[in-house]
């Protein structure tokens, strides 16, 4: 069964960068679209960025584009989202998740997700 593992969040100032990355076990990532997604206390799981198992990228949000860019690396096994000029608002718990049909299905797994704050 496949499993999903973030990993790069942390504490960073505004204006800052991050890569986070979404790494799968139990299968291969290059047959499944993957998404991410964040969390932000007190409201609910919002879309962020997706690639298709064909490489086509996705933005689930306006409000995002051109700060967050995902990618993959499908020898690694591996999802990252690459989000730059970071703002307070973006603090949230970041999440991959996976299906085996296409960005715009519902998610069949999910990680646990990787905690980033922005502030001063």
């Amino acid at each position: 069964q496949l499993q999903l593992v973030e990993s790069g969040g942390g504490s960073v100032q505004p204006g800052g960068s991050l890569r986070l990355s979404c790494t799968a076990s139990g299968d291969t990532l290059d047959t499944y679209a993957i998404g991410w997604y964040r969390q932000a206390p007190g409201t609910e799981r919002e879309g962020v960025s997706c690639v298709s198992s064909g490489g086509r990228t996705f933005d689930y949000a306006d409000s995002m584009k051109g700060r967050f860019t995902i990618s993959r690396d499908n020898a690694k096994n591996t999802v990252y989202l690459h989000v730059h000029d970071l703002k307070p608002e973006d603090t949230a718990v970041y999440l991959c998740a996976a299906n085996g049909a296409s960005c715009l299905s519902g998610m069949d797994y999910w990680g646990k997700g990787t905690l980033v704050t922005v502030s001063s």
